[in-house]
Protein backbone atom coordinates (compact mmCIF):
# COMPACT_ATOMS: atom_id res chain seq x y z
CA UNK A 1 0.00 0.00 0.00
CA UNK A 2 1.47 3.36 -0.89
CA UNK A 3 2.21 5.97 1.76
CA UNK A 4 -0.80 8.06 2.07
CA UNK A 5 -0.26 11.77 2.70
CA UNK A 6 -3.30 13.12 5.35
CA UNK A 7 -3.95 17.31 4.76
CA UNK A 8 -7.56 17.05 6.82
CA UNK A 9 -6.84 18.30 9.83
CA UNK A 10 -9.78 20.23 10.49
CA UNK A 11 -11.60 17.12 10.14
CA UNK A 12 -9.87 15.20 12.70
CA UNK A 13 -6.12 14.57 13.89
CA UNK A 14 -4.97 11.27 14.92
CA UNK A 15 -4.64 10.32 18.86
CA UNK A 16 -1.63 11.79 19.79
CA UNK A 17 0.91 9.02 21.86
CA UNK A 18 0.29 11.04 25.68
CA UNK A 19 -3.65 10.82 24.66
CA UNK A 20 -4.02 7.38 23.98
CA UNK A 21 -1.28 6.69 27.41
CA UNK A 22 -3.76 8.30 29.52
CA UNK A 23 -7.16 6.62 28.14
CA UNK A 24 -5.14 3.29 28.96
CA UNK A 25 -4.47 3.91 32.28
CA UNK A 26 -8.05 5.16 32.67
CA UNK A 27 -9.49 1.76 31.53
CA UNK A 28 -7.49 0.14 33.85
CA UNK A 29 -7.64 2.09 36.55
CA UNK A 30 -11.25 1.61 36.75
CA UNK A 31 -13.87 3.33 39.05
CA UNK A 32 -16.86 5.17 38.88
CA UNK A 33 -16.36 9.12 39.61
CA UNK A 34 -19.50 9.70 41.56
CA UNK A 35 -18.56 6.70 43.68
CA UNK A 36 -17.06 7.80 46.92
CA UNK A 37 -14.51 4.41 47.88
CA UNK A 38 -11.08 5.09 46.71
CA UNK A 39 -11.39 3.56 42.92
CA UNK A 40 -13.89 6.42 42.38
CA UNK A 41 -11.92 8.70 43.92
CA UNK A 42 -9.18 8.11 42.04
CA UNK A 43 -11.68 7.87 38.99
CA UNK A 44 -12.92 11.54 39.87
CA UNK A 45 -9.10 12.76 40.26
CA UNK A 46 -8.62 11.89 36.59
CA UNK A 47 -11.55 13.65 35.72
CA UNK A 48 -11.02 17.21 37.85
CA UNK A 49 -7.30 17.23 36.93
CA UNK A 50 -8.59 16.87 32.72
CA UNK A 51 -10.92 20.14 33.96
CA UNK A 52 -8.64 22.16 35.23
CA UNK A 53 -6.11 21.51 32.37
CA UNK A 54 -8.92 22.38 29.94
CA UNK A 55 -9.92 25.47 32.07
CA UNK A 56 -6.20 26.62 32.31
CA UNK A 57 -5.70 26.12 28.61
CA UNK A 58 -8.24 29.64 27.44
CA UNK A 59 -7.94 31.00 31.53
CA UNK A 60 -11.04 30.12 32.57
CA UNK A 61 -12.13 28.59 35.89
CA UNK A 62 -11.95 25.11 36.22
CA UNK A 63 -15.63 25.04 38.02
CA UNK A 64 -17.10 26.51 34.22
CA UNK A 65 -15.23 23.60 32.37
CA UNK A 66 -18.70 21.19 31.47
CA UNK A 67 -17.85 18.14 29.41
CA UNK A 68 -20.09 16.97 26.86
CA UNK A 69 -19.91 14.30 23.88
CA UNK A 70 -18.24 16.66 21.72
CA UNK A 71 -18.29 20.28 20.15
CA UNK A 72 -21.65 19.19 18.67
CA UNK A 73 -23.36 18.76 22.00
CA UNK A 74 -21.22 21.33 23.64
CA UNK A 75 -22.92 24.17 20.88
CA UNK A 76 -26.46 22.27 21.72
CA UNK A 77 -25.90 22.75 25.31
CA UNK A 78 -24.96 26.43 24.88
CA UNK A 79 -27.92 27.24 22.36
CA UNK A 80 -31.14 27.22 25.29
CA UNK A 81 -33.72 29.66 25.35
CA UNK A 82 -33.67 29.47 29.06
CA UNK A 83 -30.20 30.67 28.84
CA UNK A 84 -29.69 34.09 31.00
CA UNK A 85 -26.77 36.23 32.53
CA UNK A 86 -26.63 38.07 35.38
CA UNK A 87 -29.17 40.40 36.36
CA UNK A 88 -31.06 39.56 32.65
CA UNK A 89 -34.14 37.89 31.35
CA UNK A 90 -33.20 34.57 29.37
CA UNK A 91 -32.78 35.12 25.33
CA UNK A 92 -36.09 34.68 23.25
CA UNK A 93 -34.06 34.61 19.78
CA UNK A 94 -30.92 33.07 18.68
CA UNK A 95 -28.30 35.27 15.65
CA UNK A 96 -25.47 32.69 14.59
CA UNK A 97 -23.54 33.29 11.88
CA UNK A 98 -24.63 32.20 8.13
CA UNK A 99 -20.93 30.34 8.27
CA UNK A 100 -21.66 28.29 11.35
CA UNK A 101 -20.93 24.91 11.98
CA UNK A 102 -24.01 22.40 11.26
CA UNK A 103 -24.64 22.06 14.31
CA UNK A 104 -24.76 25.55 15.15
CA UNK A 105 -27.05 26.48 11.83
CA UNK A 106 -29.79 24.03 13.19
CA UNK A 107 -29.90 26.36 16.24
CA UNK A 108 -29.80 24.18 19.41
CA UNK A 109 -32.55 23.82 22.13
CA UNK A 110 -34.10 27.20 19.73
CA UNK A 111 -37.56 26.35 17.25
CA UNK A 112 -36.92 27.39 14.04
CA UNK A 113 -38.57 30.70 14.25
CA UNK A 114 -35.79 31.36 16.67
CA UNK A 115 -33.38 31.51 14.53
CA UNK A 116 -31.79 34.59 12.63
CA UNK A 117 -28.92 34.54 10.84
CA UNK A 118 -25.95 37.16 10.90
CA UNK A 119 -24.64 37.86 7.19
CA UNK A 120 -20.90 37.86 6.36
CA UNK A 121 -18.97 40.23 4.18
CA UNK A 122 -17.05 38.58 1.32
CA UNK A 123 -13.96 38.12 2.84
CA UNK A 124 -15.14 35.42 5.19
CA UNK A 125 -15.82 37.63 8.42
CA UNK A 126 -19.35 38.52 9.92
CA UNK A 127 -20.95 41.94 9.14
CA UNK A 128 -20.76 44.25 12.32
CA UNK A 129 -22.87 46.61 11.08
CA UNK A 130 -25.68 44.00 10.01
CA UNK A 131 -24.79 42.46 13.68
CA UNK A 132 -25.23 46.25 15.32
CA UNK A 133 -28.76 46.44 13.41
CA UNK A 134 -30.09 42.73 14.40
CA UNK A 135 -29.50 43.59 18.39
CA UNK A 136 -30.76 46.76 18.68
CA UNK A 137 -34.32 47.52 20.15
CA UNK A 138 -35.34 44.06 20.89
CA UNK A 139 -35.25 41.79 24.13
CA UNK A 140 -32.21 40.34 25.29
CA UNK A 141 -30.21 37.63 22.37
CA UNK A 142 -27.95 35.15 21.96
CA UNK A 143 -25.71 35.49 19.55
CA UNK A 144 -23.34 32.49 18.31
CA UNK A 145 -20.28 33.31 16.04
CA UNK A 146 -17.20 30.61 15.77
CA UNK A 147 -13.78 31.82 16.26
CA UNK A 148 -12.28 30.24 13.29
CA UNK A 149 -14.53 28.92 10.42
CA UNK A 150 -13.51 25.16 9.57
CA UNK A 151 -13.88 25.33 5.92
CA UNK A 152 -11.73 28.92 4.98
CA UNK A 153 -10.11 29.52 8.34
CA UNK A 154 -11.25 33.13 8.54
CA UNK A 155 -10.81 34.49 11.86
CA UNK A 156 -13.78 36.45 13.24
CA UNK A 157 -13.50 39.67 15.42
CA UNK A 158 -14.37 37.95 18.32
CA UNK A 159 -14.18 40.84 20.84
CA UNK A 160 -15.75 43.01 18.56
CA UNK A 161 -18.96 41.33 18.05
CA UNK A 162 -18.71 40.91 22.22
CA UNK A 163 -18.98 44.46 22.65
CA UNK A 164 -21.89 45.07 20.65
CA UNK A 165 -23.53 42.02 22.14
CA UNK A 166 -22.95 42.98 25.82
CA UNK A 167 -24.20 46.48 24.83
CA UNK A 168 -27.03 45.11 23.66
CA UNK A 169 -28.09 43.17 26.82
CA UNK A 170 -27.15 39.57 24.92
CA UNK A 171 -24.62 36.56 25.56
CA UNK A 172 -22.08 35.37 23.00
CA UNK A 173 -21.25 31.82 22.60
CA UNK A 174 -18.22 30.96 20.38
CA UNK A 175 -17.64 27.86 18.53
CA UNK A 176 -13.50 27.56 19.14
CA UNK A 177 -13.54 23.61 18.08
CA UNK A 178 -11.25 24.76 15.19
CA UNK A 179 -8.96 27.24 16.96
CA UNK A 180 -8.63 25.71 19.64
CA UNK A 181 -4.48 24.33 20.01
CA UNK A 182 -3.82 26.25 16.61
CA UNK A 183 -4.46 30.23 18.08
CA UNK A 184 -4.10 31.88 21.62
CA UNK A 185 -7.32 33.01 22.94
CA UNK A 186 -8.45 33.76 26.62
CA UNK A 187 -12.08 33.43 27.07
CA UNK A 188 -12.19 36.55 29.24
CA UNK A 189 -9.95 38.90 27.18
CA UNK A 190 -12.41 38.22 24.11
CA UNK A 191 -15.44 38.60 26.70
CA UNK A 192 -17.17 35.49 25.79
CA UNK A 193 -19.69 34.07 27.85
CA UNK A 194 -20.35 30.05 26.35
CA UNK A 195 -17.39 28.51 24.95
CA UNK A 196 -16.70 24.99 22.59
CA UNK A 197 -13.92 23.12 21.97
CA UNK A 198 -13.65 19.45 20.95
CA UNK A 199 -10.78 16.80 21.91
CA UNK A 200 -10.27 14.66 18.44
CA UNK A 201 -9.31 17.99 16.54
CA UNK A 202 -5.92 18.30 18.93
CA UNK A 203 -4.75 15.02 19.05
CA UNK A 204 -7.49 13.65 21.83
CA UNK A 205 -10.09 10.66 21.55
CA UNK A 206 -13.58 11.22 19.78
CA UNK A 207 -17.09 11.70 21.88
CA UNK A 208 -15.27 13.98 23.97
CA UNK A 209 -15.37 17.77 24.16
CA UNK A 210 -16.23 20.93 26.49
CA UNK A 211 -18.88 23.33 26.92
CA UNK A 212 -16.61 26.18 29.04
CA UNK A 213 -19.08 28.98 30.75
CA UNK A 214 -17.20 32.77 31.26
CA UNK A 215 -18.39 34.09 34.64
CA UNK A 216 -21.52 36.57 32.93
CA UNK A 217 -23.65 33.18 32.66
CA UNK A 218 -25.90 32.78 35.89
CA UNK A 219 -28.49 30.11 34.61
CA UNK A 220 -27.50 27.03 32.39
CA UNK A 221 -30.61 24.95 31.66
CA UNK A 222 -29.12 21.41 31.40
CA UNK A 223 -29.62 19.62 27.83
CA UNK A 224 -29.61 15.48 29.38
CA UNK A 225 -31.19 15.73 32.78
CA UNK A 226 -30.99 12.85 35.28
CA UNK A 227 -28.08 12.02 37.81
CA UNK A 228 -26.74 15.46 39.10
CA UNK A 229 -22.92 15.13 37.21
CA UNK A 230 -21.31 18.00 36.15
CA UNK A 231 -23.09 20.10 38.55
CA UNK A 232 -26.28 18.98 37.40
CA UNK A 233 -25.62 20.59 33.91
CA UNK A 234 -24.66 17.55 31.85
CA UNK A 235 -26.30 14.06 33.60
CA UNK A 236 -24.13 10.84 32.79
CA UNK A 237 -21.77 8.65 34.16
CA UNK A 238 -18.46 10.99 33.22
CA UNK A 239 -16.78 8.87 30.34
CA UNK A 240 -13.20 9.06 32.12
CA UNK A 241 -11.00 7.14 29.60
CA UNK A 242 -11.74 10.04 27.18
CA UNK A 243 -11.50 12.98 29.36
CA UNK A 244 -8.09 11.99 30.69
CA UNK A 245 -7.06 11.56 26.53
CA UNK A 246 -8.65 14.85 26.17
CA UNK A 247 -6.94 16.36 29.34
CA UNK A 248 -3.50 14.93 28.12
CA UNK A 249 -4.23 16.18 24.33
CA UNK A 250 -4.44 19.18 25.69
CA UNK A 251 -1.36 19.57 27.11
CA UNK A 252 0.93 18.31 24.42
CA UNK A 253 -0.94 20.84 21.76
CA UNK A 254 -0.10 23.54 24.39
CA UNK A 255 2.78 23.09 25.19
CA UNK A 256 3.71 22.54 21.15
CA UNK A 257 1.94 25.32 19.98
CA UNK A 258 3.69 27.78 18.76
CA UNK A 259 6.49 25.94 17.09
CA UNK A 260 4.31 23.61 15.51
CA UNK A 261 1.91 26.58 14.25
CA UNK A 262 5.02 28.53 13.31
CA UNK A 263 6.23 25.43 10.83
CA UNK A 264 3.04 24.89 9.62
CA UNK A 265 2.00 28.40 8.41
CA UNK A 266 5.56 27.88 6.39
CA UNK A 267 4.33 24.86 4.96
CA UNK A 268 0.54 26.61 4.33
CA UNK A 269 2.11 29.48 2.29
CA UNK A 270 4.73 27.07 0.14
CA UNK A 271 1.64 25.47 -0.61
CA UNK A 272 -0.47 28.72 -1.18
CA UNK A 273 1.69 30.31 -3.39
CA UNK A 274 2.27 27.51 -5.95
CA UNK A 275 -1.50 26.97 -5.89
CA UNK A 276 -1.30 30.58 -6.99
CA UNK A 277 0.17 29.59 -9.95
CA UNK A 278 -2.33 27.31 -11.22
CA UNK A 279 -4.48 29.49 -13.82
CA UNK A 280 -7.79 30.23 -12.37
CA UNK A 281 -7.57 29.42 -8.72
CA UNK A 282 -8.83 31.77 -6.17
CA UNK A 283 -7.79 31.11 -2.20
CA UNK A 284 -10.38 32.11 -0.34
CA UNK A 285 -10.72 34.52 2.57
CA UNK A 286 -6.41 35.07 1.71
CA UNK A 287 -6.67 38.77 2.81
CA UNK A 288 -7.87 38.64 6.65
CA UNK A 289 -6.29 36.85 9.09
CA UNK A 290 -6.47 32.79 9.35
CA UNK A 291 -6.01 29.93 10.73
CA UNK A 292 -2.13 28.98 10.24
CA UNK A 293 -3.17 24.97 8.76
CA UNK A 294 -6.01 26.37 6.49
CA UNK A 295 -6.09 26.41 2.88
CA UNK A 296 -9.50 26.65 0.95
CA UNK A 297 -8.99 27.33 -2.52
CA UNK A 298 -11.55 27.20 -5.62
CA UNK A 299 -11.05 26.99 -9.50
CA UNK A 300 -13.84 27.61 -12.01
CA UNK A 301 -14.66 24.38 -13.41
CA UNK A 302 -13.30 21.98 -11.24
CA UNK A 303 -15.93 19.53 -9.52
CA UNK A 304 -14.82 19.28 -5.39
CA UNK A 305 -16.39 15.74 -4.99
CA UNK A 306 -14.51 14.60 -8.37
CA UNK A 307 -10.93 16.52 -7.05
CA UNK A 308 -10.92 14.94 -3.89
CA UNK A 309 -11.80 11.87 -5.36
CA UNK A 310 -8.69 12.03 -7.89
CA UNK A 311 -6.73 13.32 -5.00
CA UNK A 312 -7.90 9.95 -3.11
CA UNK A 313 -6.28 7.84 -5.96
CA UNK A 314 -2.78 10.05 -5.42
CA UNK A 315 -2.83 8.76 -1.90
CA UNK A 316 -3.88 12.40 -0.26
CA UNK A 317 -6.39 13.18 1.78
CA UNK A 318 -7.94 16.78 1.95
CA UNK A 319 -11.72 17.46 2.13
CA UNK A 320 -14.51 19.10 -0.60
CA UNK A 321 -15.66 21.14 3.37
CA UNK A 322 -16.77 20.11 6.40
CA UNK A 323 -16.53 16.63 7.24
CA UNK A 324 -19.85 16.27 8.35
CA UNK A 325 -20.90 17.50 4.59
CA UNK A 326 -19.32 15.30 3.06
CA UNK A 327 -20.99 12.91 0.52
CA UNK A 328 -23.32 15.50 -0.04
CA UNK A 329 -22.90 16.88 -3.54
CA UNK A 330 -23.89 20.73 -2.77
CA UNK A 331 -22.46 23.63 -3.01
CA UNK A 332 -20.48 24.64 0.26
CA UNK A 333 -22.75 27.08 2.46
CA UNK A 334 -19.97 29.13 3.58
CA UNK A 335 -18.85 29.99 0.26
CA UNK A 336 -22.60 30.97 -0.79
CA UNK A 337 -22.63 33.55 2.09
CA UNK A 338 -19.35 34.84 1.15
CA UNK A 339 -21.23 35.88 -2.02
CA UNK A 340 -19.32 33.38 -4.21
CA UNK A 341 -21.71 31.99 -7.52
CA UNK A 342 -22.44 28.34 -7.31
CA UNK A 343 -19.39 27.35 -10.03
CA UNK A 344 -16.74 28.28 -7.50
CA UNK A 345 -18.87 27.13 -4.79
CA UNK A 346 -19.05 23.52 -5.95
CA UNK A 347 -15.60 23.63 -6.44
CA UNK A 348 -13.31 24.29 -3.37
CA UNK A 349 -10.99 21.85 -1.85
CA UNK A 350 -9.19 22.79 1.50
CA UNK A 351 -6.27 21.66 2.63
CA UNK A 352 -5.36 21.30 6.33
CA UNK A 353 -2.42 20.38 7.94
CA UNK A 354 -1.22 19.64 11.14
CA UNK A 355 2.24 18.63 13.00
CA UNK A 356 3.06 15.76 11.19
CA UNK A 357 2.58 17.79 7.81
CA UNK A 358 6.29 17.22 6.29
CA UNK A 359 7.58 19.77 2.92
CA UNK A 360 7.36 15.82 1.21
CA UNK A 361 3.37 15.80 1.70
CA UNK A 362 3.05 19.18 0.24
CA UNK A 363 5.40 18.53 -2.72
CA UNK A 364 3.10 14.99 -3.01
CA UNK A 365 -0.35 17.04 -2.76
CA UNK A 366 1.12 19.84 -5.28
CA UNK A 367 1.85 17.42 -8.14
CA UNK A 368 -1.77 15.98 -7.79
CA UNK A 369 -3.20 19.71 -7.95
CA UNK A 370 -0.80 20.08 -11.16
CA UNK A 371 -2.40 16.81 -12.64
CA UNK A 372 -5.79 17.44 -12.33
CA UNK A 373 -5.71 21.11 -13.08
CA UNK A 374 -3.59 20.58 -15.88
CA UNK A 375 -6.32 17.48 -16.74
CA UNK A 376 -9.22 19.73 -16.84
CA UNK A 377 -7.27 23.07 -18.80
CA UNK A 378 -6.84 20.27 -21.19
CA UNK A 379 -10.34 19.57 -21.68
CA UNK A 380 -11.14 16.23 -20.38
CA UNK A 381 -14.21 15.36 -19.60
CA UNK A 382 -13.25 13.69 -16.59
CA UNK A 383 -10.47 14.06 -15.10
CA UNK A 384 -10.22 11.24 -13.42
CA UNK A 385 -9.24 9.70 -16.58
CA UNK A 386 -6.07 10.98 -15.83
CA UNK A 387 -5.33 8.77 -12.92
Amino acid sequence: MQNRVYLDWNATTPLRREARAAMTAAWELGGNPSSVHAEGQHARALVEEARGTVAAAVGAEARNVIFTSGGTEANALALAPGLRGRSQQPAEKVIVSAIEHASVLAGGQFAPGQIERLPVLPAGRVDLDALKAMLANRPPTLVSVMLANNETGAIQPIAEVAGLVHAAGGLLHVDAVQAFGKIPFRINELAVDLLSVSAHKIGGPTGIGALILGDNVADLPALIRGGGQERGRRAGTENVPAIAGFGAAVKVAMATRETDMRRIETLRNRLEGALRQTQGSVIVAEDVPRLPNTTLVAMRGLKAEITVIGFDLEGIAVSSGSACSSGKVQPSHVLEAMGYGPDLAKSAIRFSLGWETTEADIDQALKAWRKLASALLRGHETVLEQF
